[in-house]
């Protein structure tokens, strides 16, 4: 039995030091380097100086969307629906949001013991922007399965997806420790500038400090780059409640690959950083997964402590060269999978060689998953970033950490 005592992860975060509003532009933020175990601090934009020319970065492109839905009753009592994950038609995310007329997600509801019959709201949609009357909108909300909280919901024009209902009706939702409303700005801040599919619920917010031009001065250097899709879950900011941290339930949630990018990946194998907690959980997790296929399984879902308790060794290589020749043979372009990989202080990192990351919370898995790749001296690299006036969390600055 694995055993993790929590409270060696904990450290003091004065509310002050908690970024609210993200600096403008979005590159002028602060960046703390780690590095062949020096500490220093640069811009953002310079980021490009600090990274090895042979390095292979790996984004998160999912987008966030507006997950939280007001619905009013004609009594005037408010019922909120925190969209998670989706279950019917499918439980593809950009399946999903593509569908017409009805989908049916699983949710965080508020007021939820006020919410026993239907809900329906009605809204005026831009007539310009889709070309239909705007009082034929209507969304419903029926709660099909009171205790897994199934919120199915239909729309009556059929020339709407569900992301678009939702794009125009729906709230981004801010992480609940920024304890503000959001604003109309953070449906752009909040969005990484590379942002492409539809489907997070929290934004990657390592990589809000990427503008064009960060990519062109990386271009010009020739780092590599490469895409993929993790949509971030409403899990990311659950705290840890439990001393030993091994028994805390991981969120789950789904990853997207294209063969182009895994055979990218198997090319430039050598020196992968992530950008993100989210890039790094999904790369890792797409290492597992090649395990499997070697090991004769076939099914992509990443137990919590499955890297833990894999005897057998396989190479970053081998492991990627099996899940081509798998995709391959079944003619796939694309993979899906599901994670809850724990990654924690005793995991050996089989793919990532390091993570451009902002700082999180205390007690969190965040803090687990930096502790895991930097040793012992997590502690220093945050007394730096508390005593040199870093902002922290997700509209807070940065660190490119390198061991």
């Amino acid at each position: 039995m694995i055993e993790l005592d929590l409270e060696k992860y904990n450290y003091e975060l004065p509310d002050k030091r908690i970024a609210r509003f993200p600096v403008e532009p979005r590159d002028s933020s602060k960046l703390l380097i780690y590095k062949d175990l020096q500490l220093s601090e640069d811009v953002f934009n310079k980021v490009n100086y600090h990274l090895p020319e042979n390095t292979f970065l790996v984004f998160n492109n999912t987008k966030v969307i507006p997950a939280r839905l007001f619905f009013q009753k004609a009594n005037g009592v408010i019922i909120e629906v925190f969209l998670l994950s989706p279950v019917e038609p499918s439980s593809i995310v950009s399946q999903v949001m593509e569908t017409t007329e009805t989908c049916t997600w699983a949710c965080m509801i508020g007021n939820k013991k006020r919410f026993k019959e239907k809900v329906v709201g009605t809204y005026n949609i831009d007539v310009g922007t889709y070309h239909i009357r705007p009082e034929n909108i209507k969304l419903t909300a029926e709660l099909v399965d009171y205790e897994k909280n199934y919120v199915k919901f239909s729309w009556n024009n059929s020339d709407l997806t569900f992301a678009e209902i939702i794009r125009f009706i729906g709230q981004i939702p801010l992480p609940p420790y920024l304890k503000r409303e959001t604003e109309q700005k953070d449906y752009d801040t909040y969005q990484t500038v590379y942002s492409k599919n539809d489907g997070a619920v929290a934004a990657p917010t390592a990589g809000l400090h990427f503008t064009e031009q960060v990519f062109a001065d990386l271009a010009q250097k020739g780092i590599k780059q490469d895409f993929v899709t993790l949509h971030v879950g409403a899990g990311t900011f659950q705290p840890v409640k439990v001393q030993n941290v091994v028994e805390h339930k991981m969120h789950c949630e789904q990853i997207v690959f294209d063969k182009s990018f895994i055979i990218n990946l198997l090319e430039n194998v050598l020196f992968v950083i992530p950008v993100g907690t989210t890039s790094m959980r999904s790369l890792e997790s797409l290492y597992w997964f090649g395990v499997k296929l070697l090991l004769g399984k076939q099914t992509f879902f990443i137990e919590k402590l499955s890297p833990y308790n894999q005897t057998e060794s396989f190479t970053a290589e081998q492991s990627l060269k099996a899940i081509i020749d798998y995709m391959t043979e079944n003619n796939l372009s694309q993979l899906v999978g599901e994670t809850e990989i724990f990654i924690f202080p005793s995991y050996e990192f089989k793919i990532c060689k390091g993570i451009i990351t902002n700082f999180h919370q205390p007690d969190s898995t965040l803090i687990l998953l930096v502790a895991a790749l930097v040793g012992e001296n997590w502690k220093k690299i945050y007394d730096y970033a508390l005593e040199n006036n870093f902002r922290f969390l997700s509209y807070g600055d940065s660190s490119l950490l390198i061991p």
